[in-house]
């Protein structure tokens, strides 16, 4: 729990033991007192107050951090369930928490809930309830013991998804006999950026100004080139204590951007992993005082975007003459390509503009170890007859349900008429 909890940036100042000057705390700074919550000094808000577990100069133990680690487990049976929809924007998350009488293992043993669908924009006010049904259970990492975090969907009162239910439609195509045996795994690179609180500006950029040109920052290390590691790091591990199959993170090309990736993940997981890792990155951005954006292009001009790039795979694609499949794929996403950019993100147009390593929004291109096009096909799957491509074209924003549910459709329940295949084929340059 103590590795989670972050200070914010709004901690200004702090003092010494032996001296009551208060000293300027940037935001750099924050990340020491982070991996330092046991040491013994006094902090002082400059503008509210906020709980900071930490012991006073004269061992009194802070009472908040008592409480906030405090392990009930040993004295009741009852857990902390906390109750995580998507709300009215598609890409906020929502949550509150509930007391179940003891430990489960299955969404199947939780009590459908609700909530005020007026006060999320999901419904009216005289008609406001929206029932929150479990789908998805992941281990708590802030409240520990055998908390949960409980994913769930949303229904009308009557047992109608309603509009914003994205999860629904995806369930019921990867529950498509033709999809499950063709095991569909899907690795998502979810990119963010990091702002700072009050200014709306990147973490680590100057107030009003400009870092340094891309180049140094992607993959770095160093205070002026890396900004924000302890948050990814925390993240990290939150991820992996709750379960997502979190495979990796890396700082990104623009500073103050990274990624997590998630996977592989097979069909309707994919989209439940990926929306608990945005909210437990909610949570510790949230502690840290940082605000969190999946804005698709947050800074204009000449700067990296921020996608979500999809890796996808078939159980036909991975075995082998696998690369024909792969190759009928692209040619069956080519003839959709309208249907999935408009499904791909909103702003996803500011991001796609064939330029930072993006093909423009406006045509389908594929190719191999080209960062530049729609589609990309790994050397390693070319050189081995089979494997997976990945789909560049998805924003950082995008939903995760639909994403990888229109990918399986359109590859494996969706067929194009003969004409429109051979044209396809011709213009791409597949021999499928």
């Amino acid at each position: 729990m103590a590795q989670i909890l972050a200070p914010s940036v709004q901690w200004q100042t702090r003092f010494t033991k032996h001296s009551t000057e208060a000293s300027s705390m940037t935001s750099k700074m924050w990340g020491s007192l982070f991996l330092k919550q046991n040491k013994k000094t006094r902090v002082k808000s400059s503008t509210k107050y906020r709980a900071l577990a930490v012991k006073s100069e004269d061992g009194t133990i802070n009472r908040m951090e008592d409480l906030l680690n405090l392990d009930v487990t040993p004295y009741t049976d009852k857990i902390i369930a906390e109750y995580i929809w998507i709300g009215g924007t598609g890409i906020d998350v929502r949550s509150k928490s509930r007391t179940i009488s003891k430990p489960v293992e299955h969404p199947s043993e939780l009590p459908k809930w609700n909530y005020d669908g007026s006060s999320t924009g999901q419904a009216p006010g005289d008609d406001s309830e929206v029932i929150l049904y479990p789908q998805a259970i992941f281990k708590d990492p802030f409240r520990g013991g055998n908390n949960i975090l409980v994913i769930c969907d949303t229904y009308t009162p009557q047992g109608e998804p309603i509009p914003t239910n994205k999860r629904h439609k995806a369930a019921q195509i990867f529950s498509d006999a033709k999809v499950v045996g063709e095991v569909p795994w899907f690795g998502i690179e979810q990119e963010y950026t990091l702002m700072q609180q009050d200014v709306n500006w990147p973490l680590g950029w100057p107030v009003g100004g400009y870092p340094g040109p891309q180049g140094p920052y992607y993959c770095a290390a160093g205070a002026d080139k890396s900004f924000g590691r302890d948050i990814s790091d925390a993240h990290y591990k939150a991820c992996l204590y709750a379960g997502i199959n979190i495979s990796g993170t890396n700082g990104e090309v623009m500073p103050g951007q990274w990624e997590f990736q998630v996977g592989p993940s097979v069909g309707i997981e994919a989209g439940d992993h990926i929306w608990c890792a945005r909210y437990l990155l909610e949570r510790i951005t949230e502690q840290a005082g940082v605000v969190l954006t999946l804005d698709p292009k947050p800074i204009d001009g000449d700067w990296n975007g921020a996608g979500a790039h999809t890796n996808y795979s078939t159980k036909s694609m991975r075995e082998e003459g696998g690369f024909e499949v792969i190759k009928k794929a692209i040619l069956n996403l080519s003839l959709r390509h309208k249907e999935h950019i408009s499904a791909y993100g909103e702003g996803n147009e500011r991001r796609l503009t064939g330029k930072h390593e993006t093909a423009s929004i406006d045509s389908f291109s594929w190719g191999v170890a080209n960062r530049g096009c729609s589609i990309r096909v790994g050397r390693d799957t070319e050189k081995e007859g089979k494997g997976y491509l990945e789909d560049r074209r998805p924003a950082s924003n995008m939903d995760p349900y639909i994403v990888t549910g229109l990918l399986a459709e359109t590859t494996l329940l969706w067929e194009p008429t003969l004409e429109a295949e051979a044209l396809a084929a011709q213009k791409l340059s597949l021999n499928v």
